[in-house]
């Protein structure tokens, strides 16, 4: 089973990746006073609005997550062996989740959660199978979207969490 030790004879196999975790206002609070100090220090970098969005979306979806319960243990994760990135891999229980977020500022177009195509799902593929080589086979995981929007008329994100969404496409 994923998420717990494994004890066979006196030898330990796999040790739960679960660690101390600040409370997530904490967190929160710590991430984007960095995120303001960088912004100011790389004032010369001109970011776009487009990857801002992406970003703040990620955080938002990043303590969303938390919120329902998740432990994450990575953000932006990339592997040397493959193109690609996963934007968050967290434990919802014993099921390890390997998170696609979307923001949109507009539902106009289509959905957020839609833009996952082909392509994507099977990079995410690619770079889920790289994660897993280090973890036990017997693990259990599955991939899920988060849609997050940032619409005028409301001041907070809302945020849909699509679980168990198929990487064949």
């Amino acid at each position: 089973m994923c998420g717990r030790s494994h004890y066979f004879g006196d030898e330990r196999h796999y040790t739960c990746p679960y660690s101390y975790m600040l409370p997530a206002a904490v967190t929160r609070t710590l991430v984007r006073g960095l995120d303001r100090l960088s912004s100011r220090l790389l004032a010369s970098e001109n970011i776009a609005r487009h990857l801002h969005i992406g970003r703040r979306g990620e955080e938002d979806a990043y303590f969303h997550l938390r919120r329902l319960g998740y432990v994450m243990v990575e953000r932006n994760f990339r592997s040397p062996r493959c193109r690609g990135e996963i934007d968050l891999i967290g434990w919802d229980a014993d099921v390890l989740c390997f998170v696609e977020v979307k923001t949109r500022t507009s539902r106009d177009v289509k959905p957020a959660e839609a833009a996952v195509d082909y392509h994507k799902r099977r990079e995410i593929a690619e770079v889920a199978r790289e994660y897993m080589r280090k973890l036990p086979p017997s693990c259990q995981w599955r991939f899920d979207i988060v849609s997050v929007y940032y619409e005028r008329t409301n001041p907070r994100p809302q945020i849909e969490v699509f679980r168990n969404a198929s990487l064949a496409a």
